[in-house]
């Protein structure tokens, strides 16, 4: 029988932080050791694998092929171990919650929501993470995220908290410079505000009675974030195409307007909590995932018809 070497998940662990900070100090730092302890870890677990794991110059850290490979092994392992611990414990929902969520729906539905959730799990850590770009959970060490749109095809488990119809608008001060669209192909002659996603669709989608349309939209701006999409076309730079939860109060206030309406798809926006499958759902994030459930049941907005 090939002797057990009680190290490994220490190794794993260090190895880890090292790749998710960047590099040895801030790794060390994080983890409350010095930064030759952690050098003589990493070059411990080198020396037991035979391979180089991490390639180090004065400016970056990198990882090698055979790093990449362990690097994923290792944090589906750290995972096993967390839930393992956690099933001793009882189910207790505790450890550090990893959650990234688009700057949007973060803002207007998680952020709110965090203060009950964290009082009813006093010994859980929660760590929010804001951006509209697709994070890779894995690479990231993040637990649950929340997305907006189709999923393409992964292999993460997704569940769906809501959807939101869609709604074209502009500000009053951009209609009354450039006038209002009576037609989807009046959109040509504007100035439309698009997001810079590679998977951002390059025209709009209208239906006109039976016929299905697709307007080619262009404009001097594009964003990488629904948050500044809206404050652009609250500036007046130009119309956009978002999801009504977001705009909608600043629609019924009158500081934008909305376009097009005989002509909306009735397309929805989905929205889903997405996180790794292959094994059990750790307590932490199957509690996350129930909380905003219940808390975004009674949202209108989410529900698609408003």
């Amino acid at each position: 029988m090939p002797r057990i070497l009680m190290e490994r998940s220490g190794e794993m662990e260090v190895f880890a932080r090292v790749v998710q900070d960047g590099g040895f100090s801030a790794a060390a730092r994080n983890l409350d050791i010095t930064p030759s302890a952690v050098s003589k870890l990493i070059a411990r677990l080198e020396t037991r694998l035979g391979t180089r794991l991490l390639v180090r110059t004065t400016r970056a850290l990198t990882l090698t092929q055979e790093g990449e490979a362990y690097h994923h092994a290792a944090l589906r392992i750290l995972q096993e171990l967390n839930e393992a611990d956690q099933e001793a414990a009882g189910g207790a929902v505790r450890g550090r919650l990893r959650i990234n969520t688009t700057i949007p729906f973060g803002t207007m539905f998680v952020a709110p929501a965090m203060p009950g959730f964290v009082a009813r799990n006093p010994d859980l850590i929660v760590d929010l993470s804001f951006t509209d770009g697709i994070v890779d959970l894995v690479a990231e060490n993040t637990d649950v995220a929340i997305r907006m749109g189709n999923l393409p095809d992964s292999g993460l488990i997704a569940r769906k908290l809501g959807q939101s119809r869609r709604v074209v608008c502009a500000s009053p001060d951009y209609l009354k410079r450039r006038g209002s669209p009576q037609f989807p192909a009046d959109l040509g002659g504007h100035d439309c505000l698009t997001f810079n996603f590679r998977r951002a669709r390059p025209s709009w989608p209208f239906r006109d009675h039976d016929r299905d349309i697709a307007q080619p939209v262009k404009g001097s701006i594009v964003v990488n974030n629904g948050e500044t999409m809206k404050q652009m076309a609250l500036a007046g730079a130009g119309i956009t195409r978002v999801g009504l939860f977001h705009v909608a109060d600043e629609i019924e206030a009158g500081r934008l307007m909305p376009l097009l309406e005989d002509y909306n798809p009735g397309d929805l926006e989905l929205v889903h909590a997405v996180y790794v499958g292959g094994g059990p759902l750790p307590h932490r994030v199957r509690a996350f995932i129930e909380h905003m459930v219940v808390t975004l049941a009674d949202q209108p907005l989410l529900n698609g018809m408003t």
